[in-house]
């Protein structure tokens, strides 16, 4: 049954596109249009040529109401434009369940079929609940496609772990339909007060600190791990604003981007953005120095010696100094520790050092793991009125780790 809660009134009159396609978990999307039916939903479904071995047309037919679509060219539909009408009537597309095959095809653009046609033409949100096998979930393939349509806007549901059809156990199985709906409607909510959430200023990416002209010194961060947070504060509710030191990635959706190079850079944005915020997740990886006098033009190499001498000077601590700020213009702190050994033991001793509310530590050491990675582990810990608590986060994708990083950060800002 769908959960008894405000958001669900909110689904009323809503048109929502249902796009399932190939694998065992088809069978659940009866009961998702089933239970977006009972909370007021008009639902149109779109069925893949895959999906049909699965469940059949007229089985979601009879429960929407509503003639299943299959084909992309339907001489039946209006002027055989049928999927531009589609994609204009929709409030918002889900897509439950998508197999790793269609991830990877909507990540790269194709439009071979109606459903894939859809997404492209579509400007509503977009939802989808993934589903496969756990292996095919955990290949770092569709970790960078899952990764991928966050970051182009896509809200993922799940995928959650258990028992798999196939014998195996581990994550890859859809949410269940509940679960789903109730993202759909918590979706309808925000976005009924987008305003309402919490302000929060997010810092990604590295650093870039001149040498001359041509060289810096910077480190290996890929800045996915930030954006994935931007990308999970805003589809949680909040407002975020994105300081990004400079990388490759698009700009989440509905997130606000200043882009900066030196970590001087990110300093001053940090703290001229911080007192208006609730929440400020230092996630960049802020060089710990600088040039004390970075050359006006290109450094020449020197003939007749083997060294080249620089001089070093320390960077503001951007945490640190955010972290410091008076209580009556101080958001709640959240700071990383990038760390190879004794993970706990200085995860901890920063969280005091520098007045943090809690510390995300990772271990960079571990191959396949953190810098430039997909996926990511971590220990959580944060300050209670009774001491530190903690929680080990297994390797995951950073999407999926972002989310529950910035769920907890959200409910200590609710104590």
């Amino acid at each position: 049954m769908v959960s008894d809660t405000p958001s669900i009134a909110t689904l009323a009159g809503k048109r929502i596109l249902l796009g399932v396609s190939a694998g065992i978990a088809a069978y659940k999307s009866a009961l998702i249009v089933r239970l977006l039916k009972q909370a007021g939903c008009e639902v149109r479904v779109v069925m893949t040529d895959g999906a049909q071995a699965f469940i059949t047309p007229l089985t979601l037919q009879a429960l929407s109401g509503e003639p299943v679509r299959t084909s992309l060219l339907d001489p039946e539909a209006e002027a055989g434009m049928g999927h531009i009408e589609l994609a204009r009537w929709a409030d918002l597309v889900l897509i439950a369940p998508a197999t790793a095959d269609l991830i990877a095809r909507l990540v790269n653009g194709m439009a071979d079929d109606l459903l894939t046609t859809l997404c492209l033409a579509c400007e509503a949100p977009k939802l989808i609940a993934p589903a496969m096998n756990q292996a095919m979930w955990r290949h770092p393939a569709s970790q960078r496609n899952a990764q991928q349509l966050a970051l182009d806007g896509w809200q993922l549901i799940g995928p959650a772990s258990g028992d798999q059809a196939c014998g195996d156990v581990g994550p890859g199985r859809m949410s269940e339909p509940e679960t789903i709906v109730d993202a759909v409607a918590s979706h309808f909510t925000r976005a009924l007060a987008p305003s309402r959430g919490p302000h929060v200023v997010i810092t990604a990416g590295p650093t870039r600190e001149a040498l001359d002209p041509v060289r810096y010194l910077s480190n290996h961060s890929s800045g996915k791990m930030g954006y994935a947070l931007a990308a999970a504060a805003v589809a949680q509710g909040a407002r975020v604003t994105l300081i990004s030191g400079p990388v490759g990635l698009p700009t989440p959706q509905g997130v606000t981007r200043i882009d900066v190079e030196s970590a001087v850079q990110m300093h001053t944005e940090a703290l001229r953005l911080a007192p208006d915020a609730a929440l400020f997740i230092g996630c960049a990886a802020v060089a710990d120095y600088r040039s004390a006098s970075p050359a006006e033009h290109k450094l020449k190499k020197q003939e007749d010696s083997d060294t080249l001498t620089l001089t070093l000077i320390k960077n503001p601590d951007i945490i640190a100094e955010v972290a410091a700020l008076p209580a009556d213009s101080r958001p709640l702190v959240v700071g990383f520790a990038a760390e190879t050994q004794q993970i706990e033991r200085y995860a901890a001793d920063k969280l005091a050092r520098k007045n943090l509310d809690m510390i995300v530590a990772n271990d960079v050491s571990q191959a396949g793991l953190g810098f430039g990675s997909d996926e990511n582990a971590a220990l959580l810990l944060w300050r209670t009125a009774t001491g530190i608590e903690q929680r080990s986060e297994p390797p995951q994708p950073k999407t999926q780790l972002a989310q529950g990083i910035v769920r907890q950060a959200l409910t200590l800002l609710s104590v």
